[in-house]
């Protein structure tokens, strides 16, 4: 999924703020996993490059083969260690196998940590970069509205940011992203996930839940009243370009992701939420999202942002203890976009 800026007026909920005056660094949480990943770098056939400037470049991809268990690895980097990627299998659909995702804290992990907010570009016209950033470096940069809201601000010495991104970065990209994080340049790492690679593919399907909870928070449900959540959607293959990547991993979501949420509401309001997250309701809906790219001239901005959500909802009122239902898994449109080319 990728990102949308909200140019709104913050709002700060005071209750969230309270929460977010206890949450731990994501960059301190996910540190040990980034180190852990470097070390079994050989393991899980990614490539390690230390730059000029001592930033480190971790290749998922490119010039690497990389893999599904290293997919598995780097979304949890990304959800910053409060949460947890799996492969599972399943059974009656031709896609056997989901990707299984659940979060300690899904309101920090997916929108603090995991959500691909961050653009960078550098450079114009054919050697141009451009790249969305996702995981912990984002909380230490604060570049989004959506940290004020989150009244959330990571002060740390040192980041990883995941890269969807298919070239290595001029050494100006590592610049700014220290310089926007308040770090040394040898105190980043920077994790390169081509969208059509296998870790790719893995990394962006794990963000289900947290494409939730941004279409929740879309709605304008409070965040403080998400306590917990989980989520699943299928495997895509990987494509070989990146519309037809980037197609598929989003469909995966839109066509075939499931996810649970747990709020502190009361029923109607759990209902209401229930009711209008699905991809479903969109006027986008319909067709592979290749297709509503193309016929959006290739601007994200002309697309219903209510598409962006898991297929299939169920909210649970913890106040009750009663269960709100409502979209479908579409076995049609997952087969017109995973059996085909851009649909």
């Amino acid at each position: 999924m990728n990102a949308k800026e909200n140019k709104s007026a913050v709002v700060v909920d005071p209750r969230q703020q309270a929460i977010a005056a206890n949450w731990p660094s994501v960059n301190a949480l996910a540190a040990p996993l980034v180190r852990d990943l470097i070390l079994q770098a050989k393991n899980l056939r990614l490539g390690v490059q230390r730059l000029d400037n001592g930033c480190v470049l971790v290749d998922a991809g490119i010039a690497s083969r990389g893999g599904l268990h290293a997919g598995l690895r780097i979304a949890d980097i990304c959800m910053a260690g409060l949460g947890s990627a799996s492969l599972v299998p399943v059974t009656g659909s031709r896609w056997a196998w989901r990707v299984s995702v659940h979060c300690s804290d899904p309101v920090l992990a997916c929108l603090g940590s995991q959500y691909a907010g961050w653009s960078l570009a550098h450079g114009e016209g054919k050697g141009s970069f451009h790249a969305l950033g996702s995981g912990p470096a984002r909380a230490a940069a604060c570049r989004e509205d959506l940290f004020a809201e989150l009244s959330y601000h990571d002060l740390t010495d040192a980041v990883c940011l995941v890269l969807e991104v298919d070239k290595r970065p001029p050494l100006e990209i590592t610049e700014k992203i220290a310089r926007e994080c308040g770090v040394a340049p040898d105190h980043v790492t920077l994790i390169l996930t081509p969208t059509r690679s296998l870790a790719g593919t893995v990394q962006v399907v794990a963000r289900v839940l947290e494409v939730a909870l941004h279409k929740a928070h879309a709605l304008g449900f409070a965040l403080h009243k998400v306590v917990d959540g989980a989520g699943t959607a299928p495997l895509p293959p990987p494509a070989a370009d990146f519309l037809t990547a980037m197609g598929r991993t989003n469909d995966a979501i839109l066509f075939g992701g499931s996810v649970q949420l747990f709020v502190d509401c009361d029923d109607g309001e759990a209902e209401q939420l229930a009711v209008n997250l699905p991809s479903r309701v969109s006027r986008d809906y319909g067709k592979p999202f290749a297709r509503v790219f193309k016929d959006a001239d290739y601007d994200f901005y002309r697309i219903d942002p209510h598409l962006f959500a898991p297929a299939v909802v169920t909210v649970t009122a913890l106040k009750s203890g009663n269960t709100f239902h409502a979209g479908i898994i579409d076995e049609q449109l997952l087969e017109a976009s995973f059996g085909g080319g851009n649909g």
